[in-house]
């Protein structure tokens, strides 16, 4: 798996215009966002993506974490609860996603942890091994528990982890927004192909600015 960089700090503005475009005519009716009910989960931003050296990296994370980072800084100033998800695999637990890519993040492995750029303090990680974060995991419970309905997903990548989590979501009557500027993928082909797919069926997709906007935190 080799990344493109298909979108850079430099251009990704005019990026997203141009992903915006391509989204209208896919777009469905909003979501009401209360920014009471809302929870921003942060996937697989691991080293094994996000390192250079690391024969998986996705060059378009350089331009989407300063937006994450961001985005950790409005959370958790509004008292908001931030989730990360890790996928890593022990011994016997790959299944066909094993078979599947012939490669999978073990979890002893120094490059599963996530990226140390970001602030993962007092935040829960949770692990999983499938592309879903509610496979096999608790975060549905803990979303319900906290009164979270609209899970905002940020990371990796738009078209496996981010998709599914995100079509998982909407299953479980959530109502997920998906940052079209704060996910990433190994090409654009495969990035907008998931957004026009999300937002016609499954989530809202927006810009982080469009987020802020909706939650009235851009005052």
């Amino acid at each position: 798996m080799s990344g493109k960089p298909y979108v850079t700090a430099g251009n990704i503005d005019r990026r997203q215009a141009a992903w915006k475009r391509a989204l209208a005519p896919y777009e469905r009716h909003p979501f009401d966002i209360n920014p009471e009910r809302a929870a921003l989960l942060v996937v697989d931003m691991q080293r094994y993506f996000t390192e250079r050296a690391s024969h998986a990296f996705l060059p378009a994370v350089e331009a989407i974490l300063p937006r994450i980072q961001d985005l950790l800084a409005d959370f958790r100033r509004k008292g908001r609860p931030v989730i990360f998800t890790r996928h890593s695999h022990r011994h016997g637990e790959e299944g066909v996603l094993g078979l599947w890519w012939k490669d999978t993040i073990r979890d002893a492995a120094a490059q599963s942890w996530l990226d140390p750029r970001l602030d993962t303090t007092g935040c829960p990680v949770i692990r999983k091994t499938r592309y879903s974060a509610f496979f096999g995991t608790d975060l549905h419970a803990r979303l319900w528990r906290l009164g979270v309905r609209v899970p905002v997903i940020a990371g990796v990548m738009t078209h496996l982890c981010c998709e599914t989590t995100a079509r998982d979501a909407f299953m479980r009557d959530l109502q997920p927004v998906v940052l079209m500027d704060a996910t990433a993928s190994e090409d654009e082909t495969l990035h907008l192909s998931s957004l026009r797919t999300l937002a016609d069926g499954f989530a809202e997709v927006l810009t982080c600015k469009e987020l802020k906007g909706r939650l009235g935190w851009d005052k």
